[in-house]
């Protein structure tokens, strides 16, 4: 009996002493992944023009929030400014941002690619996220579009 209550009570303090994956919730200062300021950053909406065609570009860019993976901050989008937005993933998985982090202006520091996802692509992402047969059907040209892989995020 002594033998449970004594496993009993190890598992309660672990338990109560876990730390989990999430980070802290977004403040203003409030840094994650690689150490970065906001010098330097370009808005976000100047981005795709700074590019031109080139197929990708280290930048710092800074932009709002529109989105975050809820399950675990594991990714996030920005407005664009064009009604379109960029995914933000975050390098080598190192790093999650908080997910109330919607709202925020942010300051990412990595690396910018344009990509051109085909209709096959395009249709089945519109399957894993639900979308109906009618919008999936739709889906009839190519999309161009640019994500970002950051090293490291900044709140402002």
């Amino acid at each position: 009996m002594r033998k449970i209550f004594c496993v009993l009570v190890c598992m309660i303090a672990i338990t109560a002493f876990a730390q989990t994956n999430k980070p802290a919730p977004a403040v203003q200062g409030q840094k994650y992944g690689a150490e970065i300021t906001a010098k330097g950053a370009l808005p976000v909406a100047r981005l795709t023009q700074k590019m031109g065609k080139a197929d990708s570009l280290d930048a710092k860019v800074s932009g709002t929030v529109v989105d975050v993976c809820q399950k675990k901050g594991c990714f996030m989008t920005l407005d664009l400014g064009n009604g379109e937005t960029m995914t933000v993933r975050f390098k080598d998985y190192g790093f999650f941002v908080p997910t109330d982090i919607q709202g925020k202006t942010v300051v990412v520091d990595g690396f910018a690619k344009q990509e051109t996802l085909s209709v096959e692509d395009l249709q089945h992402n519109a399957k894993d996220a639900k979308k109906s047969e009618e919008e999936i059907a739709k889906i009839t040209q190519p999309k161009k579009l640019v994500t970002f892989e950051a090293k490291g995020v900044v709140v402002l």
